[in-house]
């Protein structure tokens, strides 16, 4: 396993985040900030709350050419891989990094993640929270970005087009592209971090 390169120090930091997923016009992105202690496992799960995805496929971080991911049995074992359940935020981020994170190897939802910048901190909560954000995250399965931007360009030139209909009944008539519900977000994130995160 190879040793993860030194980002900020040991002090507390709280780190704020832009999350952009990529290939999809217009932009869609969401602002958070988290605490130096967390590990790269829990960015994940914050990741995961603040788009809007559900956490039905697997994950994977790139950071300076080094992958990150919770080992699964079918690796393939001459790929390098870091267990990201290891790794501490503080040991890798730093403001100007920019990184990957990739969900779901399918569709493959490619996200790029900015440190924006680094605040020193008091004391450490295990603090999640989403700061501000734009547009829906796109329902898992849908088929990848070209398959969600081809819906998206034909819900704005012909919104009464059958495969536009048949998209929405499948996502949920209430499904809303231009909707980013913040406060929903964050109370995901509320209860999250109130069960640890998680394990996985």
């Amino acid at each position: 396993m190879t040793t993860p390169r030194k980002g900020t120090s040991k002090r507390n930091y709280r780190y704020q985040l832009r999350v952009e997923l990529q290939d999809i016009s217009p932009i869609i992105w969401r602002l958070i900030w988290v605490e130096s202690n967390l590990s790269l496992v829990q960015l994940h799960h914050v990741v995961q709350a603040a788009m809007g995805w559900s956490d039905a496929h697997l994950h994977e971080f790139t950071i300076d050419d080094m992958h990150y991911a919770t080992p699964h049995p079918e690796d393939d074992l001459d790929r390098p891989l870091s267990d990201e359940r290891r790794v501490r935020l503080h040991t890798l981020l730093k403001p100007g990094l920019e990184f990957e994170y990739l969900y779901d190897f399918g569709d493959s939802w490619q996200h790029t993640i900015r440190v924006e910048r680094a605040e020193s901190v008091k004391e450490l909560y295990g603090y999640a929270h989403i700061e501000a954000g734009s547009r829906a995250c796109p329902p898992d399965d849908c088929g990848g970005p070209c398959a969600y931007q081809a819906f998206l360009d034909q819900l704005k030139t012909d919104p009464r087009n059958e495969e536009v209909t048949e998209f929405l009944n499948w996502a949920g008539n209430d499904f809303d592209p231009s909707r980013f519900d913040r406060h929903a977000a964050n109370a995901t994130l509320s209860r999250m971090a109130w069960n640890r995160w998680g394990t996985k």
